[in-house]
């Protein structure tokens, strides 16, 4: 069950030479008088958020409606009548779980008949909050990895404040505590797996030399039990260049195989495969961005970005673990999606694989099962305009769940028998957490600079007038093949839909909503074409009357963080608002900032020229222009963000400030890169934000 198009002529064109830095600008490139607001934890610089948070917590919270949004995001979050999603250890249901009395959370199991009950009866077996508490620290849960198949001894990732550096400290899943005197792995960015009850396969900081220049471990070793760290024995090394580290993972299925990968990501989309057995590794010849994702009656399934034999981009295809042993990786084709398919998800149960895809950005699932050279497939019947997701697999028996969520539709959960082709059935459904009625969601497409087609989906009331005065704010995300598919919006929901206003998902490329081909067209020096189909998207929605540029607002994170600074240079004249969330901002100096180095191969790198040349056109920190009238952005970061960091989005309110440009800016202590060190943290970054969208599109 482990699992491990270039644009034309003419409107791109257009905005590549509007984006083409000024003299003033390539010497504000090459000489950057806000170098200092990159020391993270350095006294100047945390001085300088300290007034800037004071400066912009006082506009917010002040706001008479920011506390109606605060307690109703944080009832949301803190609900005990949400589903609690499940996973399978031991035979039991297992849950990690927040709410208003264990904000940090508390990890719990259940039996698997019991949970299908209204209200199981749960065990705690790890309560982060008391733990924070007994240790003084700020403890953030990041997962368990478990011994296979016994799954009694696990390794708890534990991260203080959120960072993506975690410790791991062993815990005995049958005792409810961490195990006297067992493994535990301090501080540091890394990745461990099983190989038996006595040791592990460790990728971690193991002193100089040994981490890339984006922080990510390459030399991978074995740790005996008891054996301190300096005494672990070396078994793979990568290079300090490589884009983002080197792993191992453990893939077993219910027949008894079991597998162990290493991976060394050359890039952060590819890398070298190999397996290790105690008699050595062998190296496997496969396509650079195959990786494996799980194992059914010894044969291990794929998913690949790029052709591999006859299985395509995009692709699922499966080789017998005994010739991947030998040396042999023809691939068996499993799965091949058409144009406007895209795989989401593979989940493995003792017999058979689940697949979840994407059909035009509607939600499908099939079970595919080996039988003879071959794979037999039959799909689950489902409704349709829905996202679905399969939950709670294990290679001991053959159940799983599916959840099924829809713009409108409160999330449902429901068992099935993979094995055979009864319909699933509900045992779970989340309330509806906002007043959904004469809400409608509709699927619209805009036509880009280079006549591609851009679908969209816009949530909004079914009398909402065609005469642009609907409040309106349009997310989307436009990279590293991640799809953005239709859920449950239920903040969203509460605290915006309810008022009158409209919400729009949009599906630009740089995504993963058709597959590697649709993030292929906007990679590096072709990423234009992602900033043209977001503004597409909007001049659609004004075109067709939903809203009007007074009445949009924009945002989102990381990734989409650039996004939003890139329009916020490119196009502010259909904007009213723009929060740009933990973002990269300045892509001139990405590859030094926290793990900036990692996403060259996402972004392109200022060490290749026309690279470096594409970045200074579109870089939102190098692109801010003296004169022009930008919508006042509101722009927030957590001190705690070691993976993309705080100091994109200080340097570029301290830009907007050295312009005399309006902007809010606020950086919050804990959170990490997600912002969600507890559901009282999530709330009001939720209420913030509403707070400004709504004094910026809903006036008082």
């Amino acid at each position: 069950m482990t699992r491990v198009s270039r644009f034309g002529m003419g409107v791109a064109l257009a905005a590549a030479l509007a984006g083409a830095p000024t003299l003033a600008q390539s010497r504000a490139m090459s000489d950057d008088p806000y170098i200092w607001l990159e020391d993270k934890d350095g006294a100047k610089a945390l001085a300088w958020v300290e007034a800037e948070n004071k400066r912009t917590l006082p506009r917010l919270e002040s706001d008479p409606r920011y506390e109606g949004f605060r307690s109703e995001a944080l009832a949301i979050a803190a609900a005990k009548d949400r589903i609690p999603m499940p996973g399978q250890l031991m035979g039991r249901i297992v849950n990690f779980w927040r709410d208003a009395d264990h904000p940090q959370g508390i990890l719990r199991w259940t039996g698997v008949e019991d949970y299908a009950r209204p209200e199981p009866r749960w065990q705690t077996l790890l309560d982060l909050d008391a733990l924070s508490r007994a240790e003084s620290r700020k403890w953030v849960y990041k997962g368990l990895t478990c011994l296979q198949p016994e799954e009694t001894r696990c390794l708890v990732a534990l991260s203080e404040g959120g960072e993506d550096a975690v410790t791991y400290r062993e815990f005995d899943l049958a005792a409810g505590r961490f195990v006297a005197d067992g493994f535990v792995l301090p501080t540091s960015k890394q990745g461990a797996t099983w190989i038996d009850q006595d040791t592990l396969m460790v990728s971690r900081d193991w002193g100089a030399g040994t981490m890339t220049a984006s922080s990510y471990p390459f030399v991978v070793k074995l740790l005996r039990r008891g054996q301190p760290l300096d005494q672990a024995l070396e078994v793979f090394r990568g290079d300090a260049g490589d884009q983002l580290g080197t792993y191992a993972s453990t893939i077993t299925d219910g027949a008894g195989h079991r597998a162990v990968f290493i991976e060394r990501r050359r890039t952060f989309f590819g890398g070298d495969k190999a397996l290790w057995t105690p008699q050595g590794i062998r190296p496997l010849d496969l396509p650079q961005r195959t990786s494996p994702a799980g194992m059914i009656d010894g044969r291990v399934v794929f998913e690949t970005s790029e052709p591999w034999g006859r299985v395509p981009a995009g692709g699922v295809g499966a080789v017998a673990l005994s010739d991947l042993v030998a040396g042999r990786t023809t691939p068996t084709v499993v799965f091949a999606p058409s144009a406007r398919q895209a795989v989401t998800g593979l989940d493995t149960t003792r017999h058979h694989l689940l697949l979840q895809y994407t059909d035009n950005v509607r939600g499908r699932v099939a079970v595919y099962t080996p039988q003879g050279e071959g794979w037999t497939s039959r799909p689950v019947a489902l409704p349709d305009n829905a996202s679905f997701g399969i939950a709670g697999t294990s290679d001991r028996n053959d159940l799983a769940y599916l959840s099924t969520t829809g713009f409108l539709t409160p999330t449902t959960l429901a068992r099935f028998d993979v094995a055979n082709a009864a319909a699933p059935q509900p045992i779970k459904a989340l309330p509806a957490k906002f007043d959904a009625a004469g809400l409608v969601a509709d699927q619209y497409e805009a036509t880009s600079s280079d006549g591609t087609k851009v679908p969209y989906f816009v949530v909004h009331r079914r009398d909402a007038r065609r005469d642009g005065t609907t409040p309106t704010i349009m997310t989307a995300y436009g990279g590293f093949e991640v799809p953005m598919l239709p859920s449950y919006v239920a903040t969203v929901g509460k605290l915006w839909l309810e008022r009158g206003g409209a919400y729009v998902l949009a599906n630009i490329r740089g995504g993963g909503e058709f597959g590697p081909a649709w993030h292929d067209a906007g990679r590096k020096t072709k990423r234009q074409v992602i900033y043209d189909d977001f503004a597409a998207v909007a001049q659609d929605l004004i075109a067709r009357r939903l809203t009007s540029p007074s009445k949009l607002g924009i945002y989102g994170g990381s990734n989409g963080g650039l996004l939003m600074g890139v329009e916020f240079n490119q196009h502010p004249e259909l904007w009213q608002a723009v929060t740009i969330q933990v973002p990269l901002l300045d892509m001139l100096r990405y590859e030094q900032i926290a793990a900036g180095a990692s996403w060259v191969d996402e972004y392109g790198s200022v060490s290749v020229p026309d690279e470096r040349a594409f970045l200074a056109t579109i870089s939102p920190y190098q692109n801010i222009r003296k004169g022009v009238r930008y919508p006042e952005p509101y722009i927030w970061t957590t001190t705690k963000d070691d993976r993309v960091g705080p100091q994109h989005a200080r340097k570029f309110a301290a830009r907007l400030k050295e312009y005399g440009l309006p902007y809010l800016f606020y950086e919050d202590t804990a959170g990490g890169h997600s912002g969600d060190a507890d559901i009282e943290q999530g709330a009001r970054l939720q209420a913030l934000q509403m707070t400004y969208f709504a004094q910026k599109l809903m006036p008082r």
